[in-house]
């Protein structure tokens, strides 16, 4: 059944809600991608929110909606990392307990020790974060506490949409935007938020080719969720594309542009070695677009959203010693 679709005041009201617990993200000019696209190219920091990644915005959206309960229930969530990061920082922020994050055995370590420093409890449960998303259904169903989505709620797309609220205020006849998407949170709020401002900017998701949901969905015209999907280096856009996200942005995305583990690298070492700028894989892909086909945007004001720099030291290290010598 489709959700009813936000409209540009639920955008500001949200806004106004988790103000006080996040960043008003720079939207900054990028010389070397403009060059080299001959556009007008600008990157949205938003792994600059205190977690490093923008998923705060959809968290402290959704917990703000649960704070007044009482007795409060408890939360519980799945995880590849920076969803669960968001949920604690919000528990914190808006003081509740308790909060449990279920993350896969093969979450990065870097976002493991981050969830370590918040009074939480952390479980692993199996490789996959659906295999972590059903271990927190199966937690929730047993102890009561409320399950939170990392992408198919709408209070949650109203927290991410918070983003492109941001984006239009600095630079509301941009021509396109580009999204990094997994579950479809952020680009559907993203999306919806842009949209109801200036209806000619194009909104394209961006995904890893070994998870290509989001583009199978719209495709097929029904939401495919959970995915198996293959193993890449952008863990946090990896699984399926929930039905929420499907039936309120299905007529608002442009396209779905796919890209290799040899463009994500590449666009991370590109943030890193042009912008000097630390951005994941799942965020960097943002940008993936912009160097494989830059006359596909020539002469256009594009946005770049980058979404996360959680990343493990190995990781980086390894595509710096790769991308270096190519």
């Amino acid at each position: 059944m489709p959700a009813p679709s936000p409209k540009l005041h639920d955008f500001i009201a949200t806004h106004r809600r988790i103000s006080p617990y996040i960043r008003h993200t720079p939207l900054i000019p990028s010389k070397f991608l403009s060059v080299h696209c001959d556009a007008d190219v600008w990157l949205k920091l938003d792994f600059l929110q205190p977690t490093g990644s923008f998923k705060v915005r959809g968290a402290l959206n959704k917990l703000a909606q649960l704070a007044d309960a009482d007795p409060f229930p408890g939360v519980v969530t799945a995880s590849a990392g920076n969803h669960g990061l968001g949920v604690a920082y919000a528990a914190e922020a808006l003081g509740l307990a308790p909060v449990t994050v279920f993350i896969p055995r093969t979450a990065p370590e870097s976002k493991r020790q981050k969830l370590a420093q918040y009074h939480i409890s952390v479980q692993e449960a199996g490789e996959t974060y659906e295999d972590a998303h059903r271990a927190a259904e199966s937690f929730s169903a047993e102890s009561g506490a409320q399950y939170i989505s990392a992408y198919n709620d709408v209070d949650i797309i109203l927290g991410q949409g918070t983003c492109g609220l941001e984006i239009m205020l600095g630079l509301p006849t941009a021509d396109a935007i580009l999204v990094p998407t997994g579950g479809g949170g952020l680009v559907s709020g993203i999306a919806l938020a842009t949209k109801a401002i200036n209806p000619g900017t194009h909104i394209f998701a961006v995904q890893p080719t070994a998870s290509p949901a989001a583009k199978l969905s719209f495709e097929q015209n029904f939401p495919i969720d959970p995915y198996d999907h293959e193993p890449t280096l952008a863990d946090g856009l990896a699984g399926g594309f929930g039905s929420i996200p499907f039936y309120l942005a299905r007529t608002l995305v442009e396209d779905v542009l796919l890209h290799t583990e040899s463009d994500i690298r590449r666009a991370v070492f590109t943030l890193l070695n042009r912008e000097q700028l630390l951005v994941e894989p799942s965020g960097a892909i943002a940008i993936a677009p912009l160097l494989a086909s830059p006359e596909s945007f020539a002469g256009k004001t594009v946005v770049c959203v980058l979404t996360g720099r959680n990343m493990d030291a190995s990781v980086l290290a390894d595509i710096i010693r790769t991308e270096s010598t190519t």
